[in-house]
């Protein structure tokens, strides 16, 4: 019960994803999957604390938890296993986010509006420029250098 709500979890972290096109594989979220998995199995046990008498079995099992948890939110929050294209990969939902957010509220001070108008245009620059860079990545692999190639400098190369 506990592995099938916890890979529901990550499925369900793409739920607010604006576009199709912006479902990437995280490997934050992939993480993040299992913090929350962890956290979920802590609660259950404790919440039903009284069905299942054997309570070294329950400690293990939170123990268990608890190494998952504290191991999987030093993972998410380190970075330590995430590479440029994976970090890139983690933010196109996140921008896709964003740009859901902003189209979709019901704004009406004009100086938000404007806000929100302006957060749409970047973020969609800025997906436009991290999938070029992915495929580019994939393609000719790591750069070594930091110029970037001349097409997509400016926001409208990016965004071709």
């Amino acid at each position: 019960m506990v592995s099938t709500s916890t890979v529901l979890m990550f499925f369900l972290m793409y739920a607010n994803t604006y576009d199709a096109d912006h479902f990437f594989w995280s490997e934050t979220r992939f993480w993040m999957m299992f913090v929350m998995g962890a956290m979920m199995m802590v609660v259950m046990i404790l919440f039903m604390w009284g069905m299942y008498k054997d309570r070294k079995k329950n400690f293990i099992i939170i123990g268990v938890a608890a190494i998952v948890f504290a191991l999987a939110l030093w993972l998410v929050r380190s970075q330590t296993t995430v590479t440029g294209s994976e970090y890139m990969q983690a933010m196109i939902p996140h921008h896709s986010i964003a740009i859901m957010t902003s189209e979709r509220a019901h704004i009406r001070d004009p100086r938000v509006r404007k806000l929100a108008h302006d957060i749409i245009l970047a973020q969609r620059r800025e997906i436009a420029q991290m999938k070029y860079l992915i495929a580019d990545i994939e393609e000719n692999g790591v750069r070594t250098t930091e110029r970037l190639p001349e097409d997509i400098e400016t926001p409208q190369g990016a965004m071709r």
